[in-house]
């Protein structure tokens, strides 16, 4: 399973995270697939930087954040992006909605005289030739 968590880094007294897709067998500090952001808790105030697309990517194939992690994510507004994202539909689907299917509108007499008389305008025959 992959889950997005802190990996500790810095000096002694001067820690900093990044924020990784890891494999949760691996170790804190172990090797990680992915790097989507860092937190530094340490700077007044704190830094946070996160890759929205990455995270938003790894939270969709289910990856499993920390608790620090989810808190982290909910102040970045990733959270709240991920649910609207699942939650409104598309735009297309709603226009679908809204019209029902209609059904095409026969096609009378007059039309279809004012059509032909549209064509033969537009066509580069002849009237002469159409009349041999």
């Amino acid at each position: 399973m992959v889950k997005l968590r802190l990996k500790r880094m810095g000096k002694i007294d001067k820690p900093f995270y990044r924020i990784v897709a890891v494999d949760s067998r691996k170790k804190r500090d172990g090797i990680y697939l992915e790097s989507i952001g860092y937190y530094d808790p340490k700077t007044e105030p704190l830094t946070l930087k996160i890759d929205v697309e990455r995270a938003l990517h790894w939270l969709n194939v289910g990856a499993q954040p920390s608790d620090t992690v989810n808190s982290l994510l909910k102040r970045a507004g990733i959270l709240e992006k991920k649910h609207n994202l699942k939650t409104k539909p598309d735009a297309e689907t709603v226009k679908q909605e809204e019209k029902p299917a209609s059904k095409p509108e026969p096609v009378t007499e007059p039309a279809q005289a004012q059509a032909q008389a549209q064509a033969q305008e537009s066509s580069p025959v002849d009237q002469e030739d159409l009349a041999e």
